[in-house]
């Protein structure tokens, strides 16, 4: 992936990141999620960071009242993102307006632990999922969500939109489920018993409409075809502490990613025999975020 060489590194005191998520129109252009204190007390802010000859520089920063756990890019405004946060809501945010958010739902009744834009064409519809064990879909032109989706009986770490099927998303929690939904229909779909403990995120493979991955707090990596969920596709072993974001990359079918409260950032590729490629240790504390650059090629 070529990660080594090329790393730069932005601090921002006082704050612990949770997500990072790259411009789906500006190359090199990110969002991080942040909260002070381990997102236990205190503020958030969403960081907008850029980069230019001189490395990483902050573009912009928005502060909320709460811990931000999470943060998606609108698919119809380069400037439009939605985080989520310790108090249950989603903000809205402009970076080419104001300082404060443009909007802000408050219908989880526990911490909002994730949010998603949908990327199917045709539909702008935002799905969130919180601590209350409910994932929420919402339309940003609409001031309240439009479905309330009930069923896990843990917490949701993670929900994320199929890139593929429009109004599909999987949902990771604390049950040690992983679910597929359909906006269309109020119950759930697919239930995976994915592992034996909780699954912190999830994610679709960009190349195969059928397959996941799933990362938990069992260390392990596991890839599920939607048509066989007996068993795993592949399980993927190596982390040594608990796995804290997957995510498939946008230009290889079977390379993924994936950090972890281990400190590290690990490289794989399911179709080989050693699937481990690289592991990466430039942090020095829990590395909570991770995305895969839609623009530049092994840019993480």
């Amino acid at each position: 992936m070529g990660t080594a060489a090329g790393a730069g590194a932005l601090r921002l005191p006082g704050l612990h990141g949770y997500a990072v998520e790259f411009s789906p129109y500006c190359p090199g252009r990110v969002a991080c999620a942040a909260a002070q204190y381990y997102g236990m007390a205190g503020c958030g802010t969403l960081a907008v960071l850029g980069q230019n000859e001189a490395g990483i520089v902050l573009l912009g920063s928005f502060d909320w009242n709460d811990g931000l756990f999470d943060v998606t890019w609108s698919e119809n405004n380069e400037n439009v993102l939605i985080t989520c946060s310790g108090d249950g809501s989603l903000q809205i945010w402009d970076m080419a307006k104001t300082k404060g958010p443009l909007q802000v739902y408050k219908e989880h009744t526990l911490e909002a632990y994730s949010v998603d834009w949908s990327q199917t064409r045709g539909e702008q519809l935002v799905v969130s999922g919180s601590w209350d064990q409910t994932a929420k879909l919402w339309d940003p032109a609409v001031g309240k969500s439009l479905c309330t989706f009930k069923g896990h009986e843990g917490v949701i770490y993670s929900t994320i939109w199929s890139p593929h099927i429009p109004g599909c998303f999987a949902s990771a929690s604390g049950d040690q489920t992983l679910r597929i939904w359909d906006v269309k229909t109020p119950g759930v779909k697919l239930v995976i018993p994915a592992h034996q403990a909780e699954v912190l995120s999830c994610d679709w493979c960009k190349y195969d409409e059928n397959l996941l991955v799933t990362g938990a707090v069992d260390c392990s990596l596991k890839g599920w075809d939607l048509r066989n969920i007996r068993q795993p596709v592949f399980v993927l072993l190596g982390h040594t502490y608990a796995i804290r974001r997957v995510k498939f990359s946008p230009f290889h079918a079977t390379i993924l990613a994936s950090c972890s409260y281990d400190f590290t950032v690990r490289f794989w590729d399911f179709s080989k025999p050693n699937p481990l490629l690289e592991t990466v240790e430039h942090h020095t504390e829990f590395t909570c975020g991770l995305d895969l650059s839609l623009h530049n090629r092994g840019q993480v």
